[in-house]
């Protein structure tokens, strides 16, 4: 089979990379396009009381477990199927069962992180960075911690001033430089992703 394109999209917290990924593969035929969110492979420390889960540093490179996700991609560019982990937000742990992604032609991995591990750099063929606002990505960002992970106000607020922030300003925007397309304002941007539509259809013929 054809090696799979490995498309890499990053951004911000609340930048709607999630929402340009999405788009991008809705706009697939469904059995050409598969997505992977660099989320699922956040590290399982369900070995750590819950109140010390809940104040770890999740936007800091080091949470994220890349040894697997590397793996992951290799196995995929090869034409190997994996099993990705489920991570639970609410818990901070990872899920016992797994989703099985088998090679398609177009592989999208999304994350605020995409871009800063350079092994993950090497296997991407298209970088996209999504560049919102800060003020807009915040609101995203409360908006959603409320309604889906269920945190309090008062707990989002210290996790955005002592890792989000920090983290964004260390890693996620200077990794902006790595790519190969700047895409503003996310899923509101539909030229931009007419256009990477246009090349991925291309790609496909």
């Amino acid at each position: 089979m054809t090696r799979p394109l490995l498309i890499g999209i990053a951004g911000g917290t609340g930048s709607g990379k999630s929402t340009v990924a999405r788009k991008i593969a809705d706009g697939l035929p469904p059995d050409s396009v598969a997505v992977i969110d660099h989320d699922s492979y956040y590290r399982d420390r369900s070995d750590l009381p819950y109140d010390t889960r809940a104040t770890l540093n999740y936007d800091h490179p080091d949470a994220l477990d890349n040894d697997l996700l590397v793996e992951h991609l290799e196995a995929l560019r090869e034409g190997r199927g994996v099993d990705v982990p489920i991570y639970d937000f609410k818990s901070h742990g990872r899920e016992p069962k797994r989703r099985r992604v088998e090679p398609p032609r177009i592989l999208i991995v999304e994350g605020i992180l995409v871009f800063v591990e350079e092994r993950v750099r090497r296997l991407l063929d298209v970088k996209v960075f999504v560049d919102t606002d800060a003020d807009i990505r915040v609101f995203r960002r409360i908006r959603r911690d409320l309604e889906q992970r269920g945190r309090s106000f008062q707990q989002v607020r210290e996790q955005y001033y002592a890792t989000v922030r920090p983290m964004h300003l260390q890693f996620v925007e200077p990794s902006k430089r790595w790519a190969d397309l700047i895409v503003p304002e996310g899923g509101d941007n539909h030229i931009a992703i007419d256009l990477i539509l246009g090349k991925l259809r291309h790609v496909l013929g």
